[in-house]
């Protein structure tokens, strides 16, 4: 069976050697970097089909290794699948997303190991898009500029009341705490986070100006309290179905004239499908259960419907892949710390996924956006 494959695998003069489950080397192109081993032969046959989930699979699941860099590992597996695969794009998922499926989803993703997320992260620990002003900022630099752009988009002042929706280790939290003199409530369904970002938060001295809580966003109190909200990398997880609802709890949330930004990954297209290639179900299988993309038509629809007035829009997707890049990076610089602190399986799981991301930014297959709304007063005045 490989003998067929192998025509068409050296047309496409990849540094790529293929070794066998008997040990032989089989060079597909010149000057290999990145050499595929595998070990199961019954693997083969479904290599006529590649797709990325296939591969990732194989890889997470140790039918296969993968030696070489990692982003070229991506660049090469993303070839062999658009000449080799078939791009059957599978229909948007539409699932109903309870609370007991969300905090068991967001726990499998977000309480691996908050040292672990420690080696690749900056030091706030801030897991979304940075925001490279100048592009030759490092990566504290660009995730304290994203944190210095969310805030100043919200025009935060001294005194105001600003909810952080999914706060992660609350870097932003503290950020804005300090930066600009508020007074910050941020919910997560991660309870290492919520650890790790109270120790935070009272050895930086802020006890008295940030709370964090575990809390599902379905419960925020609907009497809008808060003078600003901003949701950073949390409505992935909502599900297409809830989007009303979500827009509906951060319209309720804040008062008359207040602010809301809604920063998340959004899909390539409008009807949400996943990323093509297989890349999207491998992400659903093993890096975020339940997660769904909408496209930036939708979630604009639903924050529109709920009262909403978007005042402005951009899209960050170049910046993500830049960011993504360096995570990619400090991780594969770390990969033996990181086996003192996750199983090989997940580690396995990550390379791939950050890596993955990043190609798929820098090439269009998905997209980020920060959308700015007010919460107009009765008269249409904001």
């Amino acid at each position: 069976m490989i003998a067929s494959l192998l025509p068409t695998l050296k047309d496409l003069q990849l540094p790529l050697r293929l070794r066998l489950w008997d040990g032989s080397d089989i060079d597909i192109g010149p000057s290999p970097s990145v050499t595929l081993v595998i070990r199961d032969p019954e693997l083969v046959a479904q290599l006529a089909r590649p797709s990325l989930d296939l591969l990732g699979t194989a890889y997470v699941e140790g039918l296969i290794d993968l030696q070489g860099p990692v982003d070229e590992v991506i660049r090469i597996g993303d070839t062999i699948t658009r000449v080799l695969g078939e791009d059957n794009l599978p229909l948007p998922t539409r699932e109903a997303h309870d609370k007991a499926t969300d905090a068991e989803a967001i726990s499998y993703h977000y309480d691996l190991s908050n040292a672990f997320y420690q080696l690749w992260l900056d030091r706030d620990m801030v897991y979304s898009c940075a925001y490279f002003e100048t592009g030759d900022e490092d990566l504290e630099q660009a995730q304290q500029a994203k944190l210095r752009h969310l805030c100043r988009k919200l025009r935060l002042k001294p005194g105001e009341r600003l909810l952080d929706v999914g706060c992660g280790w609350g870097g932003l939290a503290r950020y804005a705490a300090r930066e600009f003199g508020v007074q910050v409530h941020g919910i997560t369904l991660s309870q290492q986070q919520l650890e790790l970002g109270r120790e935070r938060v009272a050895a930086e001295g802020l006890a008295g100006q940030v709370t964090l809580e575990l809390m599902d966003y379905r419960d925020l109190p609907r009497d809008g309290r808060f003078d600003k909200v901003v949701s950073v990398g949390m409505f992935e997880h909502v599900g297409h179905v809830n989007l009303p609802l979500y827009c509906q709890r951060l319209f309720d949330a804040v008062r008359p004239g207040g602010l809301v930004m809604n920063h998340g990954i959004t899909a390539h297209h409008t009807d949400g499908r996943p990323v093509g290639h297989g890349a999207g179900e491998f992400i659903d299988r093993y890096v975020f259960p339940h997660g769904e993309l909408p496209h930036l038509v939708n979630i604009s629809g639903s924050i529109s419907d709920a009262g909403l007035e978007i005042v402005d829009v951009e899209s960050l997707r170049l910046h993500y892949a830049r960011t993504l890049e360096f995570w990619s990076a400090r991780l594969e610089a770390n990969l033996e710390q990181a086996r003192q602190l996750v199983p090989e399986r997940a580690l396995r799981i990550w390379r791939l996924y950050l890596a993955g991301c990043a190609y798929g930014f820098r090439h269009n297959w998905i997209n980020l956006h920060q959308i700015l709304a007010s919460k107009p007063h009765a008269d249409g005045s904001h």
